[in-house]
């Protein structure tokens, strides 16, 4: 090839700097940093122009085939080899050299890239960190700021440097190292009947018991908005501890009733009274939850988005009687407006992110003879419209929590039941509860690591085990001796504690009161390097219920030896997925049906490209929930539902009777260039880059079209990074 041919090579592929920036590629950013290295080598050493060239050529041919951004170490790990493949050992030592200088003079301030990247928005790799948070506006740069510095600290001071390298390699991940400086929790389950019945204090600010259930919502708001300022998780409440402020708001009505009818004269019929009163009642109830849910959606949180929230709806929370004919009411109303949906600025009705909702399926809703039958009923067209509620069977809950059925914290974090003695009386206390922080481990590295090696991976994975255990004592010790004073709210005010000033949250890290979860990815592919098939087959399932086991003794084993409520956690990863495939091609190179996507398959789930039917996927993915004490949700995808009700109700039934919590992934999106509402593709640009495109009219730009996809428990509508996207594009239908 003459030099006139080299440089018509093209490449179509960018290049992500460690900042995250993404930007094209530049064939003479190589052939110059050769070329400074080899003039630091005697003549006699030195490479020719056309070996330098050919190097250069090599690696852009290599990258124009890869079907991702290439990252410039792996450029940098391909100029070594290069020059060492041409026998320019002396050259390939004067680079090698001059990379650890660079490398050493960006670790003396290793913040101000990142930090002025995301003010330029040029850090692609945080702009799409999380789906839902818009990475333009201030408060969300402010807080990703924040958490480029918290991330600095957390490497070079906080963290054991063994532990930092293997979060790096994508080893293990040590989840929100953003927020890890601050001493701050994960998640919770907040005690809102505590704060309601018992007051609280918000910003200084004595909040008494409410005297409605309007007000009570709205004191509900200002709490959710004031926990997720204090944390990095998610929340969850239930409406059940709402319950009892309808029958004080319908005593109060129908007293103001019976004045207005002495004023006026009117007769004192006590059925007319009772009518009007429920009227007036359910249109209270009505704006009572119009008001949770436009606050919820509009406020701000200090880390630049909507609380991360879940409602959760379970009627026999409460005695039967009047109070759950009242919060089935609630439920009705809050069904019924999740199913209108809310504006968008052009007056469009789409669906929103949050607040996430659960419903419970039990005896009295499950049966077309149940009491509350319709109720389920409405959750199936608004699930089939808007993706939400997701369900709960009250059921095999009860089978694997002890009797107990309660929500998970955020989208599926789920606290173990608390030891004896901490619960009020007999029974086991959640709400108050929270957990203490994450860590995954790759399992697909283990199985890479040990080259298909049944003894080396069991022994491998020991290792990894060990290394995960001590991150996540780091994540218990950084939050040993916070005081509570950091977190009023939280802490002194009821969300979840009453400790008073000055007094250290130390006893609620122990006594199996707050949770710490070893997370875990990637056992379909584990599966797919140890054996060669998916765990879906009888082989697979049976080597990867033995792993799973083996991380539940491990946490078992930990539990007993420090009084740390360690938890198996079946991890939800947006951003993670794909950080753990760009480690894994980079480190083990592309293996067919192991490192050949931009994405890893999350926790125990069916491959998304598998073709398995919906009753079948739950069923068999049941089995691996009940080893994930720590968590977990699993889902089916299906098409269009709004007109096919019975079937929508059909799976529910089969989730009621076959798996604790489970969700139906459909599509909610809108194209604001022409008002298409059906789904919004995805497809690949000229450069191979995936993009959202609207079938209708071409539309790409992302600005002009509403997308709400299920990405891991929880909608996210601010789009994802392309190995997320990959992932959704690759869904295959399970109905």
């Amino acid at each position: 090839m003459n030099t006139d041919q080299q440089e018509n090579i093209i490449v179509r592929n960018n290049v992500i700097k460690r900042n995250g920036q993404e930007v094209s590629f530049d064939i003479s950013k190589i052939i110059n940093a050769i070329a400074k290295a080899n003039h630091e080598v005697d003549g006699i050493h030195q490479l020719n122009k056309f070996q330098i060239r050919a190097i250069a050529d090599n690696i852009a041919k290599k990258i124009t085939d890869y079907s991702r951004a290439a990252h410039v170490e792996d450029i940098q790990d391909m100029v070594e080899t290069g020059i060492m493949e041409m026998r320019g050992y002396e050259v390939a030592q004067k680079y090698v050299r001059y990379r650890y200088k660079r490398e050493i003079s960006r670790k003396s301030n290793t913040t101000d890239d990142g930090i002025l990247s995301l003010i330029e928005l040029n850090n692609e790799e945080v702009k799409q960190e999380n789906s839902n948070k818009n990475p333009i506006i201030n408060s969300t740069q402010r807080d990703y700021m924040a958490g480029e510095v918290s991330k600095d600290l957390t490497r070079r001071l906080l963290l054991p440097e063994d532990i930092v390298k293997a979060h790096e390699e994508g080893i293990i991940h040590f989840h929100d190292a953003d927020y890890f400086a601050q001493k701050e929790h994960n998640c919770d389950l907040i005690n809102l009947e505590d704060m309601l019945q018992n007051g609280t204090v918000i910003s200084q600010t004595m909040i008494e018991k409410p005297h409605s259930f309007f007000t009570a919502c709205n004191v509900t708001t200002q709490i959710v908005a004031q926990v997720a300022s204090n944390q990095y998780g998610g929340q969850s409440f239930t409406l059940s501890h709402l319950a009892p402020f309808v029958d004080i708001s319908r005593k109060k009505i129908r007293k103001e009733i019976i004045e207005e009818r002495k004023i006026t004269g009117e007769p004192m019929d006590d059925d007319i009274i009772d009518k009007i009163t429920e009227a007036r009642l359910k249109e209270e109830i009505k704006n009572g939850i119009q008001t949770i849910q436009y606050q919820l959606i509009t406020l701000m949180t200090c880390n630049g988005q909507a609380p991360f929230v879940t409602m959760f709806m379970y009627l026999d929370e409460v005695p039967d009687g009047q109070i759950r004919k009242d919060l089935a009411m609630i439920i009705r109303e809050v069904l019924l407006q999740r199913m209108k949906g809310v504006k968008n600025e052009k007056g469009v009705w789409i669906t929103p992110a949050f607040p996430k909702l659960i419903y419970v399926l039990d005896e009295d809703n499950i049966h077309e003879d149940s009491p509350y039958y319709d109720l389920t009923k409405l959750a199936a067209e608004c699930t089939a419209k808007r993706l939400v509620p997701d369900y709960i069977s009250a059921k095999v809950m009860k089978e694997n929590k002890e009797g107990d059925v309660y929500p998970c914290m955020g989208c599926r974090s789920f606290l173990t039941p608390d030891t004896e003695g901490l619960g009020e009386g007999r029974k086991h206390k959640y709400y108050g509860r929270f957990n203490q922080g994450v860590v995954t481990l790759n399992l697909v590295d283990v199985a890479c690591s040990s080259e298909g090696n049944m003894e080396d991976f069991w022994k491998i994975l020991d290792e990894r085990l060990e290394l995960c255990h001590r991150a996540l004592r780091c994540r218990h010790e950084r939050l040993l001796g916070t005081v509570s004073d950091v977190a009023p709210i939280l802490w002194q005010n009821g969300a979840l504690a009453r400790l008073k000033k000055g007094e250290t949250i130390d006893k609620l890290l122990f006594n199996n009161y707050s949770t710490i979860s070893l997370g875990y990815a990637g056992l379909y592919e584990m599966c797919m390097r140890m054996l060669g098939v998916s765990h879906t087959t009888e082989k697979g399932r049976e080597f990867a219920i033995r792993v799973m086991e083996k991380l539940n003794d491990a946490c078992a084993k930990w539990r007993a030896e420090e009084n740390i409520s360690y938890s198996v956690y079946g991890t939800p990863m947006e951003s993670t997925t794909y950080k753990f495939a760009k480690c894994l091609q980079k480190r083990f190179g592309i293996i067919p049906g192991v490192t050949d996507k931009n994405y890893i398959t999350n926790s125990y789930h069916v491959h998304v490209a598998e073709k398995i039917d919906a009753f079948h996927k739950l069923k068999f993915e049941s089995d691996f929930q009940k080893l994930s004490g720590g968590g977990a949700i699993s889902y089916i995808e299906v098409p269009n539902m709004q007109n096919n009700i019975p079937a929508v109700i059909s799976v529910m039934k089969y989730i009621y009777d076959n798996i604790m919590y489970a969700e139906l992934n459909t599509k909610s999106d809108y194209c604001m260039e022409c008002g298409y509402d059906g789904e919004i593709k995805i497809i690949e640009d000229e450069s191979g880059k995936l993009i959202w495109e609207c079938p209708n009219c071409g539309n790409e730009d992302q600005h002009k079209m509403s997308v709400a996809r299920r990405t891991c428990g929880y909608i996210g509508t601010q789009f994802w990074n392309q190995g997320r996207t990959q992932e959704i594009k690759d869904r295959v239908l399970h109905l």
